[in-house]
């Protein structure tokens, strides 16, 4: 611990709240990020989150200053979300819950349940404000790209933990196994169980190294492609963006669509809405924050955010979250003008 963490520290000891908030800010992100990849759940990681600062600074006395205060913090936000999986049923995608359905069944109706994946936006992972390099940026994103964090959430608890904790914070096997009350060799024996189960489930080239191949302009101009696809119901274009193994789901609706025939009928089944877009990030990847247009309003109104798993110079996967409430989470607008 640096001499200003201590001096902060001594500060918050004695119920210095600014000082205790100048102690956890480098970490907040970070931490937040981690409670998100262990729960698949942008409102639990925010409890989660909540609930870390608290315990810890209740915590504060018995902490010993003379270690670094990192592992500590993830030690208590670990823990955390450990006692939060062990309260309510894993998030999953549609894709995960059965097979895939025909464009005739529509998208079947909404499920209400706190079941479902959450996207999450880029902008928490506060990259630009802690002036990472780009191959920080990239790893950071990666560690959040939906497939992994859709992974994750079918390990059990211990075994995810161990894994993020290991792989993606960089944290050894003995201070995972002091944060996880257990063993050097224990936690070592989950790791390698969840990697297998892990690499299983994830494509073959992560969204960041996609990005990369593509450039900065070669990535948005498949994103504007695509929007431009979307908005005039251009049939042949979106045809044209797709891969052949193409999937389309929209949680918290629970039918899911394969095979890029399969998906256009089934845009196509959804009509000519007047639509309209804002671009942003989520997961490491392209989103759209998607408006469709309300008579009685008079304006455009959020319909979803779609995340796009990109194949090269095409789409792989959309998973358009039907969540209005995001939106105000990224940082969008509630409506738009005609």
């Amino acid at each position: 611990m640096s001499d200003q963490e201590r001096g902060l520290l001594d500060a918050a000891r004695s119920g210095d709240q600014d000082a205790y908030a100048g102690l956890i800010e480098p970490h907040r992100s970070a931490l937040h990020a981690h409670c998100y990849r262990m729960l698949g759940s942008l409102h639990d990681a925010e409890d989660a989150l909540q609930e870390t600062l608290f315990r810890a600074w209740k915590g504060l006395p018995g902490f010993d200053g003379g270690k670094p205060i990192r592992p500590w913090l993830f030690k208590i936000a670990t823990n955390v979300c450990l006692d939060a999986i062990a309260k309510r049923p894993k998030r999953v995608l549609p894709s995960d819950r059965g097979a895939s359905s025909v464009p005739e069944a529509g998208p079947g109706k909404p499920l209400v349940e706190n079941i479902w994946l959450e996207p999450y936006p880029d902008e928490f992972l506060g990259l630009e404000a802690r002036y990472e390099t780009p191959d920080a940026r990239y790893e950071q994103r990666e560690s959040v790209e939906l497939a992994l964090v859709a992974a994750l959430q079918h390990l059990p608890a211990l075994q995810r933990a161990v894994l993020i904790l290991r792989e993606v914070l960089g944290f050894s096997a003995r201070e995972v196994a002091e944060s996880l009350e257990t063993s050097a060799a224990a936690v070592n024996s989950a790791l390698q169980r969840a990697r297998a189960t892990v690499e299983e489930r994830l494509p073959a080239q992560t969204q960041q190294a996609t990005a990369r191949s593509l450039g900065d302009a070669g990535l948005r101009a498949v994103v504007q492609r695509y929007v431009d696809a979307w908005e005039h119901r251009d049939v042949d274009a979106i045809t044209a963006l797709l891969v052949e193994d193409a999937r389309f789901a929209m949680p918290p609706f629970p039918n899911w669509f394969s095979g890029r025939e399969v998906v256009v009928a089934f845009i196509v089944a959804t009509g000519r809405p007047r639509l309209r877009h804002i671009v942003t990030q989520a997961n490491g990847q392209p989103a759209i924050g998607w408006y469709i247009w309300n008579g009685p309003a008079n304006a455009f109104v959020p319909t979803s955010i779609e995340v796009l798993t990109l194949e090269g110079k095409r789409v792989r996967e959309i998973v358009a979250f039907a969540s209005p409430e995001l939106f105000p989470r990224f940082g969008l607008q509630p409506r738009l003008a005609a």
